[in-house]
């Protein structure tokens, strides 16, 4: 019995030491692995949409490409309202430009009677210009952008193509009661609730917050409200590294009343918007600790950057699909706390 208890620890050991493998692996390729997990992700969220369309009479061609058309439109328009909005904010740089050297040498008389008299003689100088094009080229470029958009929507193109086949072989071979397959469904469904109630969340949030810089006169509105969206997607950090940029704007162009606006401004819509929703959600279908979240978040984001953070809820719900299909593995799960996603109970929450 004992050598039987160290085989089952010698398997665990190993499997362990495999992942760590795996993970040194993924960081080396991590702009393959990129693709093809969004790819993953997007053709699982396509996924009820075109089942419904074969079941309207459409074949699975067409029905890949009438979805292929649709997420085109909107992926152009959106990219091309977020270039319209980033050309507005660089065409006033000068402006602003102006507005900093005034709120610094504010700041400067500030600091004044505290002995930095060097300040107000010399205002520190700050170019927004240099600012932003570090902050652009630090970023992705556009033709890398496009290229990686480009690739990620091939392969999920092929990847709807073959996802009816696929399912009806792994049915024929499994059988409906495969307790494999059940935990596939079920997470799948975790991950598509995810990041429809995220989406549904970010764009309501992003439209209040930039409809609200835009009355009260914040330059770049828009691009604020874009950004407010595509970084809601990352848990608890995203929202607040998105209102950093519209807070410095709100205070260089009407000073410390109007950053104390945005804040206020950002805390009713915490309130109003992004608490109820999540935590609804969270509370009903995946609740997972917030240590684990963090983490999630902290770990994809060092493994596959940007597109790591914007997905580590939903890339941590199916690394805990795998865990959870290895017998020697599964007890992490319980150890994390997140076994309760597997439980009947939860399966019948989420057919309700």
């Amino acid at each position: 019995m004992g050598s039987t208890e160290m085989s089952h620890v010698e398997r665990s050991l190993l499997m362990i030491a495999l992942i760590f493998i795996i993970i040194i692996a993924v960081k080396e390729t991590a702009y393959l692995v990129s693709i093809f997990l969004m790819a993953i992700i997007i053709t699982m969220l396509a996924s009820p949409s075109l089942f419904w369309l074969k079941q309207k009479g459409l074949s699975d061609l067409s029905a890949t490409l009438v979805i292929t058309l649709v997420a085109g439109i909107v992926i152009l328009g959106f990219i091309g309202l977020t270039a319209l909005s980033i050309n507005t904010v660089i065409s006033d740089l000068p402006e602003y430009q102006q507005d900093l050297n005034t709120r610094l040498g504010d700041i400067a008389v500030l600091l004044a009677p505290f002995g930095l008299s060097s300040l107000v003689s010399n205002p520190p100088a700050l170019d927004l210009g240099m600012l932003s094009s570090i902050g652009i080229s630090s970023a992705m470029s556009i033709m890398d952008a496009v290229m990686f958009l480009f690739f990620v929507g091939v392969l999920t193109f092929f990847m709807l193509l073959a996802a009816p086949g696929m399912a009806s072989h792994l049915l024929g071979h499994m059988g409906k009661e495969s307790h494999t397959l059940n935990n596939l469904s079920r997470m799948t469904g975790y991950v598509t609730d995810f990041i429809v109630v995220r989406t549904e969340t970010n764009f309501i949030h992003g439209v209040l917050f930039g409809g609200f810089l835009g009355l009260m006169g914040v330059h770049g509105a828009i691009l604020w409200g874009v950004l407010t969206f595509l970084l809601g997607y990352i848990p608890y950090f995203g929202l607040l590294i998105a209102a950093v940029p519209a807070l410095f704007f709100a205070w260089l162009q009407f000073g410390v009343p109007g950053a104390v606006a945005v804040i206020v401004a950002i805390c009713v819509l915490n309130l109003i918007v992004e608490n109820p929703v999540l935590s609804y959600l969270t509370a009903r279908k995946f609740e997972m600790p917030a240590l684990i979240v963090l983490i999630s978040v902290i770990f994809w984001g060092w493994l596959l950057g940007l597109v790591g953070m914007l997905f580590a809820v939903p890339f941590t719900l199916l690394f805990l699909l795998i865990l959870q299909m290895s017998e020697e593995l599964r007890w992490i799960n319980v150890a994390l706390g997140v076994d309760h996603l597997f439980s009947k109970q939860d399966a019948e929450i989420v057919e309700e």
